[in-house]
């Protein structure tokens, strides 16, 4: 080394990226530890020292750079000292700039710990080294984008796991997949049963899960470990990961990571968000407003509260009333003018709920019989799942035929992309319900056990001074639905799944009081009631229900 560094003027330039790539490179204070290390070994007093924060990727990006170029050019300085080359460029578009202002002598030494670049040097060197700067994130590229493609090929979603679900941090790289979140994913799941209820709004919800639950969004090193906010909320209900599925560059995707809800619910829920991922205005101040309508006109009917002295007690005690709203245009002439006490609505809703109640022995013995029905249910399930699966194999033979056309450019891009398009999330959906289709008869049987459950229990349940309102709600929209009132009665739209039993009820427990009655229960006997069960078996409904309290 010669002894003319003290006659040039020299700029410290230390830079360290935001993004993962570079996790590796020394931090900003490491490299100015070098830097001035350097400037003290030749006796150089820097005219400055620049730092910034910023992918050297491409051009035009790191505004600190930038103005020491101008810098350069206007004089103040004609020399840089950096940790290492990849410092200054990563791009060719910045090492073409460096490499043209050496040759003109604007910038007359580039100095680094382990060597120096002048203008007087083979240009070869530096084209070549700041080559392998550029070349090392094209190959990077390449790198990254062939493990995300397999990952999608293995089914391991590429994306930052929502609320629910964690990324795994300690497989080998490239491995890491989606896993749920041990303290999170249950109280997630739970808030997506109550709003595919109907009955809930984002607010209302939000109020249950932060305040009453104490959700708290995942930690990371700079934000998180707060309530869940409304944004969040709403990102959850609209992300389609939750059934299985996954979104990545415009394709649905199958994911291997377990589902929280299915398709149909996830598609449930856009209908209750609505269009703009909003749930539709309601105002629930009482409990069975916004569900009943006025028999006569369809107004909604509406409540109050009144307050009135009770001189018995000389106290003062509310009365809440249910009415016709008469809101609809031309109900003028609407006769239902009764103010409607609460108890009498819910002596009403009882009078219903009597019509379905059944006994334990009832129940328990229609429960019995679940595992002989459950084989002919399996029967139904492998002729469904064969159907899909033979739907899924002639969409992949679309997909593979729409391939062959476009290398035979007998489809040009725009076709061949929007139908690839279609077809995939097509043989995603699909894929997905063959997964659904195979767990659906475990869902019947829990399904039936449930809707005789209720059937034994929602009267009780209903009386009882603890249950929430919430929760009578839930009973009586259960039954049915299309609830009128018409001159102090209550009409329901009977639940279909309610209809067996409220069929064949009270031949059932005659059957059933007249066997307790006998001494001998003779299996003949108990086969007469069985035979008289099987059939509500047979009529239950379709799965994709309203959700039973």
């Amino acid at each position: 080394m010669n002894n003319d560094y003290t006659k040039i003027k020299y700029f410290i330039y230390a830079r360290k990226s935001q993004e993962g790539e570079e996790k590796q490179v020394q931090s900003i204070p490491d490299q100015l530890r070098e830097d001035e290390a350097t400037a003290k070994r030749y006796g150089i007093k820097a005219v400055d020292v620049l730092t910034e924060e910023g992918s050297a990727k491409e051009p035009n990006k790191r505004p600190v750079f930038d103005k020491m170029l101008d810098r350069i050019k206007k004089g103040e300085a004609n020399g840089i000292i950096c940790w290492n080359l990849n410092r200054l460029s990563r791009n060719p578009v910045d090492s073409g700039k460096l490499q043209w202002m050496l040759q003109q002598g604007l910038i007359q030494s580039i100095l680094t710990p382990s060597r120096e670049y002048k203008p007087s040097d083979n240009a070869i060197i530096f084209s070549v080294e700041s080559g392998s700067a550029n070349q090392f994130i094209l190959d990077m590229k390449v790198g990254v984008r062939r493990g995300l493609n397999s990952k999608v090929a293995k089914g391991q979603a590429p994306i930052l796991a929502p609320l629910g679900y964690l990324n795994t941090k300690h497989e080998v790289r490239g491995e890491n997949y989606i896993i749920k979140d041990p303290e999170r994913y249950e109280l997630v799941k739970r808030a997506w049963k109550l709003m595919l209820t109907g009955d809930y709004t984002i607010p209302k919800l939000l109020k249950i899960v932060n305040n009453d639950w104490g959700l708290r969004t995942r930690k990371t090193r700079n934000r998180g470990g707060g309530p869940v906010n409304k944004s969040t909320m709403y990102g959850v209900f609209t992300n389609i990961f939750y059934t299985g599925l996954y979104l990545y560059k415009g394709n649905t995707e199958n994911g291997k990571h377990e589902p929280m809800i299915t398709v149909g619910e996830f598609d449930k829920m856009q209908l209750i968000l609505g269009r703009y991922g909003k749930p539709r205005a309601k105002s629930h101040i009482f409990t069975y407003t916004g569900t009943i309508l006025c028999g006569e006109c369809s107004s909604a009917i509406t409540a109050c509260t009144k307050t009135k002295l009770v001189k018995t007690k000389n106290e003062l005690k509310d009365y809440t009333f249910y009415y016709c709203s008469h809101r609809k245009q031309g109900t003028e002439n609407c006769t239902q003018k009764t103010y409607i006490p609460l108890e009498d609505v819910e002596d009403m809703i009882r009078e219903e709920i009597s019509k379905y109640t059944i006994s334990k022995k009832f129940r328990d013995w229609a429960l019995k019989i679940l595992d002989e029905e459950h084989a002919d249910e399996a029967k139904e399930r492998e002729a469904i799942y064969k159907a899909q699966l033979s739907s899924l194999e002639v969409s992949q033979r679309e997909l593979d035929s729409l391939i062959t056309m476009r290398v035979r450019e007998l489809i040009d891009d725009d076709q061949y992309t929007s139908r690839k398009k279609e077809l995939t999330e097509k043989i995603a959906v699909m894929k997905q319900k063959v997964s659904e289709t195979q767990s659906r008869a475990l869902g019947w049987l829990q399904y039936t056990e449930q809707v005789f459950n209720f059937a034994h229990i929602a009267k009780a349940k209903f009386d009882d001074p603890e249950t929430t309102l919430e929760d009578k709600k839930g009973i009586f929209t259960a039954l049915g639905g299309n609830y009128t009132i018409k001159d102090k009665k209550l009409y329901i739209s009977q639940a279909v799944w309610l209809e067996p039993i409220a069929k064949k009820k009270k031949v059932v427990e005659s059957e059933i009081s007249r066997l307790e009655l006998e001494k001998n229960q003779s299996p003949q006997r108990q086969k007469e009631v069985f035979d008289l069960l099987r059939p509500m078996m047979r009529d239950r409904p379709d799965l994709n229900r309203q959700p039973l309290p």
